[in-house]
């Protein structure tokens, strides 16, 4: 069970990693005729804030299996 833990929070990390690279890239894209856009955010807002939204959910993820695993190991 440790091991399958372990190996769960190295996917949660990845997948936190994956998450953080396409925001920074989604980010680095973003045009300046969209940040001086009009009414709403821009597709690429929108775009970035559904990247930090996963990121924030991977790391949830892993925070909570890396509280599991040190319950098992007590």
């Amino acid at each position: 069970m440790k091991i399958f833990l372990t190996i769960l929070i190295v996917l949660a990390a990845l997948a936190t990693l994956g998450a953080l690279i396409r925001g920074i890239v989604i980010f680095l894209r973003t045009k300046e005729e969209e940040l001086r856009g009009g009414a709403g955010p821009s597709l690429s807002s929108q775009r970035q804030n559904k990247a930090m939204m996963a990121r924030i959910g991977f790391q949830a993820i892993a925070v909570i299996l890396v509280v599991l695993l040190l319950m098992l190991t007590r």
